[in-house]
């Protein structure tokens, strides 16, 4: 089964939602895209985590068959980010950010990680993922995330990685302030044109939209009774995407359809607890009977 190489942070979150709270727990666009993805194929994890990471996390992860070659442990404090959600759970509202060890990051690959065939540059600074595929002999998908702060601040070098990568996952607010195009399906017809041949616009409680040239595929969110947190779903989709992808080998678009909605699957269990609680729960039998359900949804019968 190809691996996936997912490079990115890993952070201690501190949550609040009008549903409850949570206190310096396990974060980070890694943390959740590996999580998601270990359920198919095997992950290789390249991050940095400071002195103070509780070994605990670290076991979880490595119980998942996450391989952790690649995490490195640096002198100083995790990266901690604090935020804060309304009863409009779509956005959260940022109290606080400490990078730690985090800001002075720069990605170390082991030789076996180069050249792994499955590679995902999470949410980190534009120049690093650059820096990435430098490294890496050409896997055979690379997909790209980011998020508002790298679009403000880091514009041409995010176009520069974009015309490297072959997929784009970012979510509908993120695209639309890219490209200065309200309407999303201009926006992602925008993104094809500077170089990735697949976009994938996560859309919230409204669904995901997977473009490609002159086809479309959207999947809706999944109904849900409760939501708890919504913190990380975008990466655990993500991992579901590109887990999916890497299980079945394949690019064509069966493979791709069916990756989406592993991601939308994968995310609507997280946001049912906070942190990774759900996801520690989950069993493979969940996932696929979730699965069925989400086909039985798209389902049209003539």
């Amino acid at each position: 089964m190809p691996e996936l190489l997912v490079v990115g942070s890993v952070a201690l979150d501190t949550i609040r939602t009008p549903f409850g709270k949570a206190d310096e727990v396990l974060g980070g666009s890694a943390t959740f895209f590996s999580y998601s993805a270990s359920f198919f194929t095997t992950v290789r994890l390249v991050a940095v985590v400071g002195a103070d990471f509780p070994q605990a996390h670290l076991d979880l992860l490595a119980r998942r068959g996450v391989d952790l070659g690649g995490l490195q442990v640096a002198d100083g404090p995790t990266f901690r980010w604090a935020g804060e959600y309304g009863y409009d759970l779509n956005e959260a509202k940022t109290l606080d950010t400490r990078l730690g060890v985090f800001a002075d990051f720069h990605p170390a690959l082991p030789d076996a990680f180069r050249r792994t065939p499955f590679l995902f540059l999470a949410n980190i600074d534009p120049e690093l993922q650059l820096d990435v595929l430098r490294k890496v002999e050409r896997p055979r998908l690379v997909a790209l995330d980011t998020m508002n702060f790298w679009i403000q601040g880091q514009r041409d070098a995010l176009r520069r990685v974009l015309a490297k990568v072959d997929a784009f996952v970012v979510n509908d607010s993120e695209a639309r302030m890219l490209t200065e195009e309200p309407n999303l399906v201009k926006a992602a017809r925008r993104i094809l044109g500077y170089g990735p041949r697949i976009v994938v616009i996560k859309r919230g409680e409204y669904g995901a939209l997977m473009v490609t040239e002159g086809r479309f595929f959207f999947v809706p969110a999944f109904p849900l009774d409760a939501v708890f947190d919504p913190t990380g779903a975008g990466d655990t989709f993500a991992g579901g995407f590109m887990g999916s992808l890497a299980r079945a080998g394949r690019l064509d678009e069966a493979a791709l359809r069916r990756a989406i909605v592993y991601g939308s699957v994968m995310a609507s269990f997280t946001v049912e607890d906070f942190s990774l609680n759900r996801l520690l729960r989950l069993t493979d039998r969940e996932i696929q009977d979730r699965y069925q359900t989400f086909r039985e949804m798209m389902r049209l019968d003539d």
